[in-house]
């Protein structure tokens, strides 16, 4: 199963942009896609159609964000919602070195904030709410099935 590729709208009506290109980056927005497409309480839904310009604290430059999902539902809410794995969500732990991995990924931390803080004021100007999903928003909310990793082969111990 591929982890990227072309999502098809199946209710094309309740999809706020070009339903024929809706491309999905991971398993996870995939199956948000196909929540939102069957869920009966989303009544117009869209995926990376919203940009957020950002200012990234790093380069001191404007950026353009695109929100993974924005979703109406039939209580007139709305949401932008950005769907990341929990580990991006937490300041990355340090272990006594800067490594290239330490670096990375607190780069893409301060990003990440950057971004969501834009997100959370373009959000909330507009009366919308912003939210990020992560494996465990989508395994509580039945969205994604929950890790299934199969168990190494038992091995017995030679003496």
């Amino acid at each position: 199963m591929a982890y990227s590729g072309k999502y098809r709208v199946k209710n094309t009506s309740k999809y706020n942009g070009d339903p024929t290109n809706v491309v999905y980056r991971s398993l996870w927005e995939r199956y948000c896609f196909k929540w939102c497409d069957e869920n009966p309480s989303v009544i117009k839904w869209s995926s990376e159609e919203t940009i957020v310009p950002y200012l990234y604290e790093v380069d001191k430059k404007y950026h353009r964000y695109f929100v993974d999902l924005k979703i109406t539902f039939n209580n007139k809410e709305t949401w932008l919602i950005e769907i990341k794995p929990k580990k991006q969500t937490t300041v990355p732990e340090y272990k006594g070195r800067k490594t290239k991995k330490y670096v990375t990924e607190s780069l893409e931390y301060i990003k990440n904030q950057n971004k969501w803080k834009a997100a959370k004021n373009f959000a909330a100007d507009r009366g919308w709410k912003f939210v990020v999903w992560t494996e465990e928003t989508l395994e509580g909310m039945g969205i994604k099935p929950k890790s299934t990793k199969p168990l190494k082969p038992f091995r017995k111990k030679h003496k």
